[in-house]
């Protein structure tokens, strides 16, 4: 079993690495699916936007996360596939 690794200000990784209450800058997708590309961009997901971790479900999965005023739900596996930097 990998020991999950937690991110600091200025560490770069996985939006599915950030805790509750952190904040990140999304750098990019690394995802082969063009299709959940399309839905995350279409949600609002794209370079540049700042992201915070809101709620995290007692088992884990979905993650609540709030960008642009307003609050999205997506699975850990869709969220590792999105790069980022801590900011907060």
């Amino acid at each position: 079993m990998q020991k999950k690794k937690h991110l600091s200000i200025g560490d770069e990784g996985h939006l599915s690495d950030l805790r509750r209450g952190q904040r990140c800058l999304v750098l990019d997708f690394h995802n082969d699916n063009a299709a959940l590309r399309r839905r995350l961009l279409d949600m609002g997901i794209t370079k540049g936007v700042i992201i915070e971790i809101k709620k995290i479900a007692p088992l884990g999965d979905p993650v609540d996360i709030s960008l642009r005023g307003y609050e999205l739900c997506l699975r850990k596996a869709d969220m590792a596939s999105i790069d980022i930097k801590v900011v907060a």
